[in-house]
């Protein structure tokens, strides 16, 4: 444990000094300042648009973060050569792969938090409300959701460099949220065996939709019963850990050699 603490500490180091989290932070506010002084229209209430639009962008952002972090750190280690020196510990793969996960994990879900609380302070200061216990449960479910995008990068990128891992999870991470949805509806139409398949890939891939809140927040829904939360909660982590499982699978006999380095 403490082996994977420390590849996740110095995970954490590299974040620190990378800006990407801060320039988005930077425009999430600057935009959500933008929006809030000036009356869309004419029309009252532009605050709670302003909200609608400050979730999506937190959404966005935290989308990028996540592959971005999940993609690079195996490919990085390799192109420097210093995976070498790490398995040379000596360091097991899953604790290299485990650390990894946390540290892009823990630091993409520090950037998400800032974003939320920017936000909130923003938005408290033009008027609008927002349910807090609806607000935290919306923080710990969209963690997950970025847990589950971290391992699948992390996944990608046992097998690919950082630029494909990055494209391919992004891909898959995008259509999980917004076609797999869909699924249902396009089984209606055509025959009884597309029908079938619609249903049987419903069912198959993952749902990261089902952490997205954001309708809840905007339009005053009320909170989440527990058991639905709980159920999301667990639904993200069974999700992740079987990632992760085959993301260990899949690198734990990865040969390295010097002369063919990932790029």
């Amino acid at each position: 444990m403490n082996k994977t603490l420390a590849v996740a500490h110095n995970v954490w180091l590299d974040w620190m000094r990378r800006k990407d989290a801060y320039v988005m932070l930077a425009l999430l506010c600057g935009l959500l300042l933008a929006l809030t002084s000036v009356n869309v229209f004419e029309l009252q209430g532009t605050a709670r648009y302003a909200l609608d639009i400050g979730l999506l962008l937190i959404w966005g952002f935290s989308w990028l973060l996540a592959l971005n972090a999940g993609s690079r750190e195996l490919p990085q280690e390799e192109s420097r050569g210093t995976v070498f020196l790490l398995l040379s510990k000596p360091l097991r793969r899953d604790q290299l792969l485990l650390g990894k996960w946390l540290g892009a994990w823990s630091s993409a879900c520090a950037a998400v938090l800032l974003f939320y609380l920017a936000t909130w302070v923003l938005l408290a200061a033009q008027g609008v409300s927002v349910q807090r216990l609806l607000l935290l449960q919306a923080i710990l479910l969209h963690a997950c959701a970025v847990g589950a995008i971290v391992a699948l990068a992390l996944l990608c990128s046992t097998r690919m460099n950082r630029d494909a891992a990055a494209a391919v999870a992004g891909v898959l991470s995008a259509a999980s949220m917004l076609l797999v949805p869909q699924l249902p509806a396009l089984a209606v139409h055509g025959s009884a065996a597309r029908a079938t398949l619609m249903q049987a890939l419903y069912y198959a891939l993952p749902h990261l939709e089902l952490f997205d809140v954001r309708r809840r927040l905007v339009h005053e829904f009320g909170t989440l019963d527990a058991a639905t939360f709980l159920l999301a909660l667990l639904y993200g982590s069974i999700l992740t850990a079987m990632l992760l499982l085959v993301a260990w699978l899949a690198y734990r006999r990865k040969p390295f050699t010097r002369d063919r380095l990932s790029e």
